[in-house]
């Protein structure tokens, strides 16, 4: 579960300044921080297909937020992606 901790840590790693909640960087870490949670929660309930349908909306969201900054700046794109440890 994402506490309010978690997310204004996430926040202050990933924003410009504390208060920025909207830029995509911000935006794909909180994604990607519930899509880990939600897959450590489907390794133990793997018949939880609700939860395994939430999680790939989430997939799909941080996907087309990621084909944005791909598209507005591929510097920023290929940073986010060493970040988060994710492939491109």
């Amino acid at each position: 579960m994402l506490t309010k901790e978690k997310k204004q840590e996430i926040i202050k790693e990933f924003g410009k300044n504390e208060k920025d909640t909207g830029s995509p960087e911000v935006q794909i870490a909180l994604l990607s921080y519930r899509i880990s949670e939600l897959t450590e929660h489907l390794k133990s309930h793997p018949k939880d297909t609700h939860s395994r349908r939430g999680m790939y909306m989430l997939i799909g969201q941080r996907r087309g937020l990621l084909n944005y900054v791909k598209k507005v700046d591929v510097e920023r794109y290929r940073s986010i992606l060493a970040r988060l440890n994710l492939r491109g």
